[in-house]
This record gives C-alpha cells, sequence and structure tokens, in this order.
C-alpha cells in the first residue's frame, strides 16, 4: 500500500477518537476542573466547611478573645490550686484537745490531793492555792471549794474514777456550758432594709496575737464556706497590714487596708465593711490597734471604729483577744476595753499550760461574756471554738 494513503488512514482514525471522547464528555456531564490560582483564598461549600470545623484542633477554631478567656480561666484555676485548705473545726478540736492534755497539771494537780485519804485542812488550802495560781480567781475558787468539800463527803470515797467524775462534772459547771458561744457570722438586715454582712471588731493590746487570730478566725470561717473580707484597721503599725494581706493571700480572702501608715482607722475599717456589702461577703473581719499606753486615745479610737461600722452595717461581734499567760494582768485589760466597747466574746490565746486554764472561768465572770475560742499554738489552723466538756476532759486527761 501506498505510504501516504497509511498515513492517511490513521490521521483519519486518530481524529474520529477525538471527536467521540468529546462527545462522550459531554453526554455524562463532566467538566474539565478549571486552572487553580495558587494566590486566590480557599472557598469551602457549607458541607465541606462544617465537616472542617468539627475536625479541626480545638486550638485552630479559638478566636482571640476565646483564647484570653480560657488563659484567664486557666490563671484562676492555679491560683485556686494553689490556695491553703483551712482546718475544719471538728479536726482542730481533736487535735487540740490532745495538745492540751499533754500540758495539763491543773486537773492532775487537784485529782492528786482530793484522792489523799482523809482531807486535812492542809489539803484543802492546796487545792485553794492550786486554783488560784491557775488563775480562776478568788470567787470561783471558793465557790468549788465549798461545793467539793460537801460531794466528798457524801461520797465517801478516794477511788480515783468517782472523784474524775465529781470533780469533772463541777470544772464543767464552773465554766457554764449554758453561755452561747457560737460566732455572729450570718448577714443581717439593716435599718434600711438591705441585708448587710455580719461585721466583726476584733480588738486587744498589742502582743497577744490579736491579728494573727483575725487571721486565724478567717481560716475557720472559710473552712465553713464563708465569703469573708478583712479590714487592716491597725493602721499604726505598718506590719499588721502586711502581715493581714499575706493571710489573706494564703487562703483567697481580699485585705481591705491603706497604704498610708497613720490612716484613720475608722476609714479602713468602713471602707471594708463597704466592700463586704458591695461583694455579697457573709463576713467582715476588722484588725484594729492595741496601743494601751495611750489608754485614752485608744478607747476614743475604738469607739469611733464601732460607730462608723455601724453607718455602714450593724456590728454583729466585738471580740477581745486576751493573751492566757498574763493572768490578773490580762484581767485588767478586758476590764478597760469592756469600757470602750461593748466585749461580745473572748479569744484566748497561747492557752498552751493549762496551770492558767482558769482565766477562762475569771474573764467570763468578770466581762459576762463567753470564751468563744482557744488558741494553743503557733500554727495557722491552731485555733478553734471553745466547747467547755472537751476543754474540762482535756484538763482532766
Amino acid at each position: 500500500m501506498d505510504p501516504n494513503v497509511t498515513l492517511a488512514l490513521i490521521a483519519v482514525g486518530l481524529l474520529v477518537l477525538v471527536v467521540g471522547a468529546a462527545f462522550l464528555l459531554r453526554r455524562s456531564g463532566t467538566k474539565t476542573p478549571p486552572s487553580i490560582d495558587p494566590s486566590a483564598p480557599e472557598v469551602l461549600d457549607p458541607d465541606t466547611e462544617a465537616t472542617a470545623r468539627a475536625t479541626a484542633p480545638e486550638s485552630e477554631l479559638t478566636a482571640p478573645d476565646d483564647a484570653e478567656a480560657l488563659a484567664e480561666t486557666e490563671a484562676l484555676v492555679a491560683t485556686e490550686a494553689t490556695l491553703e485548705r483551712p482546718e475544719r473545726a471538728g479536726s482542730r478540736m481533736q487535735r487540740l484537745r490532745a495538745r492540751l492534755a499533754r500540758s495539763g497539771a491543773l486537773g492532775q494537780a487537784l485529782l492528786g490531793v482530793l484522792s489523799r485519804d482523809h482531807l486535812s485542812e492542809a489539803d484543802w488550802e492546796e487545792l485553794e492555792d492550786t486554783l488560784l495560781l491557775a488563775d480562776i480567781g478568788l470567787e470561783p475558787a471558793t465557790e468549788l471549794l465549798d461545793t467539793l468539800r460537801t460531794r466528798v463527803k457524801v461520797l465517801g470515797s478516794t477511788e480515783a474514777g468517782p472523784l474524775r467524775e465529781m470533780l469533772r462534772e463541777e470544772l464543767v459547771a464552773l465554766v457554764n456550758p449554758e453561755m452561747d458561744r457560737s460566732l455572729a457570722d450570718a448577714p443581717v438586715t439593716g435599718e434600711d432594709g438591705v441585708p448587710h454582712p455580719a461585721t466583726v471588731l476584733v480588738v486587744g493590746v498589742n502582743g497577744t496575737g490579736k491579728t494573727t487570730t483575725v487571721a486565724k478566725i478567717s481560716r475557720v470561717l472559710v473552712a465553713e464556706q464563708k465569703k469573708v473580707v478583712l479590714g487592716a484597721a491597725d493602721t499604726f503599725r505598718a506590719a499588721a497590714a502586711d502581715q493581714l494581706a499575706t493571710w489573706g493571700s494564703r487562703i483567697g480572702v481580699e485585705v481591705i487596708r491603706s497604704e498610708k501608715e497613720g490612716a484613720d482607722p475608722a476609714s479602713v475599717a468602713f471602707d471594708a465593711v463597704r466592700a463586704g456589702r458591695e461583694q455579697g461577703s457573709d463576713v467582715v473581719l476588722v484588725d484594729t490597734a492595741g496601743r494601751l499606753q495611750n489608754k485614752a486615745g485608744l478607747m476614743d479610737e475604738l469607739g469611733k471604729i464601732k460607730r462608723v461600722m455601724s453607718r455602714t452595717a450593724p456590728v454583729s461581734e466585738v471580740l477581745l483577744v486576751l493573751d492566757a499567760t498574763t493572768g490578773q494582768n490580762g484581767m485588767r485589760q478586758a476590764k478597760v476595753f469592756a469600757e470602750a466597747v461593748d466585749i461580745t466574746g473572748i479569744v484566748l490565746t497561747k492557752l498552751d499550760g493549762t496551770a492558767k486554764g482558769g482565766i477562762v472561768v475569771a474573764v467570763q465572770r468578770e466581762l459576762g461574756v463567753p470564751v468563744k475560742f482557744v488558741g494553743l499554738g503557733e500554727g495557722p489552723d491552731d485555733l478553734a471554738p471553745f466547747v467547755p466538756a472537751e476543754f474540762v476532759d482535756a484538763l482532766l486527761s
């Protein structure tokens, strides 16, 4: 066959194939994909976009505002994780009772004398001396001894068990379990009909552990799920505000203070109460100065603080902090403070040695108000509500 004819036939065959392929593509609806511009933004149809968002990592979907909120939340969680969790009252009392029992001297001294055969007048005088050295006071000591004389004769026994139970009953009665020792920590309604946080004014001489006691009471309240604000109104001692701020930061409690040393304490107290009300707090605790050497000025100052606080919210409690080891000197301090402000409760610190435990009885008799808290150590949770029966049991352990 002529080569030219062969080439012509091949060319015609190829043309037929190309035309046939084009016809088939048009019939199937298939389109040739357009050329892609690399610089053009990718556009997804709704279904494809939804699928992409469902499978994309969360970090790629977070908007700037969401990222900021997430960071704040993570910071808050981290802060809460580092806050201390104060010990609840129940376990505090068990630990403090054990510590009180280990240092007990008063109860054992009394039992030691009472268990002797045929108690003489010298023995009864020894009992009286023991009670007076324990700062129980002359009148309560005389009452207790008169009752014990009668009951010992009726009992007619020197066995340790019956004597201990008898002494326990009389000591519990002397401490007076009928007194209301609860802290007024419930919000109150003022004259304006608006709910206010319970406000607690804490007073006492410098050196009794007053500022530390304010912080420790706040820990008790936080352990009971109370929202607390602290007021650093001891503005004449710069370290007091710093100390309170440090304690507050450990448990997440706000401290209202003045950056100016010597600022008006009443103004700080007022600001603390106002902050507590605005934040919906349960309790506002206000620390005060205790410069007893300037007796007249201090008492006027405390009276002013209470009056100013009362303008914002009624004062629920006035707690007096006393060092249990100061004995009769502490009693004189108690009288001075009671003249300036209406004391509603007492906090006894440093009650480590029970030889001085009688001050519980003496101060309650003198002021007619209950001991509400006792402290037996330097630890942050070494403060607990006072329970008369447990206190006496620890003395006699």
